[in-house]
């Protein structure tokens, strides 16, 4: 069994290091297509309405359809892996991807989009739902290195989405989105099937033997991990309280235009790539228990000021220098926890996976109804519902064992 690097292969150093410089950006790449294929049709909402003469509002359900869609086939998808190995269902979802992304250019009523639309999330979880046992198998112990690099590259695509859904727009209509979306699966494809192929795609005795439930009965009954999930699932509720927030906290309370909105929204996701550049660099020295417990500390410190510069009804400035460097900890915070989590399971890693996202799509989904509830027209409910969520990571980590414990 491979535990190290894939540069501990016995392959040619140059060798290893140009096939580590593929691996990476294509798997960052395959995970990309949630964030695109969420993100890329968000300025056609309007122009789809139209043109199944019907409310933005039931297009906009496609939007939850998606998540539902996704967040039902990793938990399908990941116990299968397992048994079945990885590279099948990366080829199985990315196929499926890419048709259905082309039969979505071809709808011409708003409910074959919408059930396309829950088909697309469910078959491409078989794709993404494998990328952190990959990460696992080529980094080993030093599994946060590669969920940085991973994290870094993919969130351009949650960045660059909406301005190419747009750019696209200006040549043609919203059907081209899609011709674009399964044009991108279908390069991503071709590169699984010339070249991914990982020692334990051929190594069948490593596989786990555990049926469906078998496999989710393990990854809940391990030893140490239920505060690790939790923490990462809490950390994601703080990244969704942000996304649903943000644009009411900085163009309603603050009255900024969409063009600064935009600007600042960067400034924070490049917040959390420079976080994940810094985890990448140093992770390998600290490890990631520590990376996870004083980011967590840090964190509350920068929450801590968030909540209270929108308490006292502090001028902007307040808030973005308070919030740019507690996005950045939240950053270092996820996939610090995500590697924990991995790193106890040997066979059982797509299962995992599946715990950890099905959670943090369930749980994000609740940022908006609870932001809702306790509305006051002010910044002060998203700070503090953020800043509660890094107290109860602080308080899950605080009671979280330090021990080492075996894989499987």
């Amino acid at each position: 069994m491979q535990t190290g690097p894939i540069q501990a292969q016995t392959v040619s150093k140059p060798a290893a290091i140009l096939n580590l410089a593929l691996l990476i950006p294509m798997l960052s790449a395959i995970v990309a297509i949630t964030p695109l294929a969420i993100d890329m049709y968000l300025p056609a909402m309007s122009t789809l309405a139209a043109s199944f003469h019907s409310d933005i509002t039931t297009v906009q359900q496609s939007l939850s359809l998606y998540l539902a869609g996704y967040s039902l086939g990793m938990l399908c998808f990941g116990p299968l892996a397992d048994r079945i190995g990885r590279r099948p269902l990366v080829i199985m979802g990315l196929t499926g991807f890419m048709l259905i992304s082309l039969a979505l250019a071809f709808v011409t009523s708003i409910e074959v989009f919408l059930t396309l639309r829950f088909a697309q999330a469910f078959i491409g979880a078989a794709a993404t739902v494998v990328v952190p046992g990959y990460i696992k198998e080529v980094y080993g112990e030093n599994t946060a290195k590669g969920m940085s690099y991973v994290s870094l590259i993919m969130m351009l695509a949650p960045l660059l989405a909406p301005s190419l859904g747009s750019l696209i727009l200006e040549f043609g209509e919203w059907h081209l989105i899609f011709f674009i979306l399964a044009f991108y699966a279908c390069i991503l494809l071709s590169l699984v099937l010339w070249k991914l192929k990982m020692p334990s795609d051929s190594d069948k005795g490593n596989r786990s033997q555990k049926s469906f439930f078998g496999a989710y009965a393990v990854v809940f009954t391990k030893p140490g991990v239920k505060l690790h999930i939790a923490s990462g699932v809490l950390t994601s509720f703080a990244f969704f309280c942000y996304l649903t927030a943000s644009p009411f906290v900085y163009m309603e309370v603050f009255g900024l235009d969409k063009s600064l909105f935009a600007i600042l929204f960067s400034t924070n996701v490049g917040a959390l790539m420079l976080a994940n550049v810094i985890n990448s660099r140093i992770v390998g020295r600290y490890g990631s228990r520590r990376m996870l417990r004083v980011s967590t500390i840090l964190a509350m410190l920068a929450g801590s000021a968030l909540f209270l510069v929108n308490w006292f009804g502090l001028s902007l400035y307040f808030t973005v220098a308070t919030l740019i460097p507690f996005m950045g900890f939240l950053g270092v915070m996820s996939v610090n926890a995500d590697a924990i989590v991995l790193m106890k399971f040997k066979q059982e890693t797509g299962t995992a996976t599946a715990v950890i996202g099905t959670l943090r799509f369930g749980c994000g989904a609740l940022a908006g109804p609870l932001l809702a509830l306790f509305y006051t027209g002010t910044a002060v409910p998203f700070s503090a519902l953020m800043l509660s969520s890094v107290v109860l990571v602080g308080v899950c980590q605080f009671y979280a064992p330090t021990g080492v414990q075996n894989p499987n």
